[in-house]
């Protein structure tokens, strides 16, 4: 993926910290976000549409959570990679994550020094 931009979903039903993620990520001219959801269901249907690389997905969301909608894309023939947000650091809420197909968990205290790298790391190659 040397010259190709990762193509990056956000869903977080927080506008302000979804704001800032897409922040963080123009900085970095390897990503390209493609789309915001304000929950799972807006998720999962804009990972059918938009066809991102990675989905950086909050657990907990409105209208369907974050564990149930990496479900769903991760059933897809040919799905993104997941990375869950979540301001927990619960080994309950980890295992669901990985169980439903995500490929990296991130706690929200530590996005400033490893989003990028979890997303170039996700990313299929």
């Amino acid at each position: 993926m040397a010259a190709e931009r990762v193509r990056v979903l956000t869903a977080d039903d927080h506008r302000v910290f979804a704001e800032a993620l897409e922040t963080i990520l123009s900085l970095d001219d390897r990503i390209e976000v493609v789309g915001r959801a304000a929950d799972g269901r807006e998720a999962v249907e804009l990972a059918q549409d938009r066809k991102p690389d990675v989905v950086l997905m909050d657990v907990n969301m409105p209208v369907m959570d974050g564990i149930e909608a990496t479900r769903e894309i991760t059933a897809d023939a040919a799905p993104p990679a997941v990375v869950m947000l979540t301001g927990s650091e619960s080994a309950a809420d980890v295992a669901r994550a990985r169980e439903a197909g995500a490929a990296a968990y991130l706690t929200k205290d530590h996005i400033a020094d490893d989003l990028v790298r979890a997303i170039l790391n996700a990313a299929p190659r």
